[in-house]
């Protein structure tokens, strides 16, 4: 049998090759982004009274009302703006999925799709699975900022949509009101798409704050919003998120949601509904974070690595120029296996691998966790 590859370049997720690395050197994992530490027992709780009370059926396909209407206010409150809980939110499994779905909904064979490098690695897959193309821009230095003039210069008829990222994964870097309101004043008058992954959206420090897609008139026209329940309440294993969009353009993303996945898991689905209701279980995750990546810096202090400190996200980028100039990648591996601390290497994220010699750490761990691999990076 003779197969014809849709992907026929992609290799294995560099998360999944440092996390099984990292399991096979018995190593302190900071690659990949998720919490060593358990949710808020009262969550856990409400999941098992839900379970208990019978939701363990099919969930509405878009959604149990109550959790989209309570999403609805969030956004209220949150952002100032309006969606309608009945045609414009979508509940879903996981972030990844909310993307894949949107990318698939719309991107047609020749359709052109801009990201910005580093770029997650889940875009362009579904990029090409769809037929589309992808047309990756390289965001400027080590603190990862976008030339507006270069993205413009992008632009084409064939351009379908762009897909932003902020708080911003690997990098750490938010986009600021300005960089938002060009990406706005860019797209005026055109008829194309923006994907905005906005799954650390709580997880801001210092004086930055998150600018959403939605908050500005001439990107939630056009805006499809992608979210995860479990970067905000440390459960990716749950692998819940949403999508926000305007009506018609929910329209679409529910076309292939529905025939995708249907609907996603019920009992969750009412836990949340009654956990957001109290908003400080994600106004407090800014702070929380903060005094991880603080201590985690602190810790540095004195070391060989040199850093500019994450602006957003559970993730710290550390310059390792000093003390090394391997690979980031041979780096990576051999900081894995002769020093038993895994991170990712940026490279895998940059235009042609560019190689600015960056480790992504994960700092979204316990003080125990970071103060073992803290002892370690400090004697390199």
């Amino acid at each position: 049998m003779q197969l014809q590859s849709k992907l026929p370049d992609f290799q294995t997720s560099i998360f999944t090759v440092m996390s099984q690395l990292a399991h096979e050197e018995n190593a302190i994992n900071l690659s990949q982004g998720f919490p060593n530490f358990n949710p808020d027992p009262h969550l856990l709780n409400l999941v098992d009274k839900a379970m208990r009370e019978g939701h363990n059926q099919y969930a509405p396909m878009a959604g149990i009302f109550s959790l989209r209407e309570g999403l609805a206010q969030k956004c209220e409150d949150q952002f100032g703006v309006s969606y309608d809980p009945a045609h414009e939110i979508n509940i879903t499994a996981g972030a990844t999925q909310a993307i894949y779905t949107t990318l698939t909904a719309f991107v047609q064979a020749g359709d052109e799709v801009i990201i910005f490098k580093p770029a997650y690695d889940c875009y362009e897959p579904a990029i090409l699975a769809s037929g589309g193309i992808s047309v990756p821009i390289q965001m400027k230095g080590k603190d990862y900022k976008v030339d507006w003039d270069e993205f413009r210069s992008c632009l084409t008829p064939r351009t379908r949509m762009v897909v932003i990222n902020t708080p911003h994964n690997p990098s750490g870097a938010v986009f600021s009101t300005a960089d938002m309101q060009e990406l706005e004043a860019s797209l005026k008058g055109s008829d194309i798409l923006v994907l905005s992954d906005e799954v650390y959206e709580h997880i801001v420090f210092d004086d930055y704050k998150h600018v959403s897609a939605a908050m500005l008139p001439g990107l939630k026209e056009r805006s499809l919003i992608c979210y995860s329940f479990g970067k905000t309440f440390h459960t990716t294993g749950w692998k819940m998120g949403y999508c926000l969009a305007p009506k018609d353009l929910m329209k679409e993303f529910q076309k292939v949601h529905e025939y995708n996945v249907f609907s996603v898991n019920h009992p969750i689905q009412k836990a949340l509904a009654t956990y957001l209701k109290d908003p400080g279980h994600y106004l407090d995750l800014g702070p929380f974070f903060q005094e991880k990546r603080d201590y985690f810096l602190k810790g540095l202090k004195g070391s060989s690595f040199q850093w500019t400190p994450s602006s957003g996200t559970y993730f710290q980028l550390l310059d390792y120029s000093a003390i090394s100039d391997e690979a980031d990648m041979q780096f990576a591996k051999r900081l894995t296996r002769e020093y038993k601390v895994a991170s990712i290497p940026v490279s895998v994220f940059n235009l042609n691998n560019e190689d600015r010699k960056q480790l992504r750490f994960c700092f979204a761990k316990t003080k125990d966790t970071l103060s073992k691999a803290l002892e370690i990076l400090q004697k390199l």
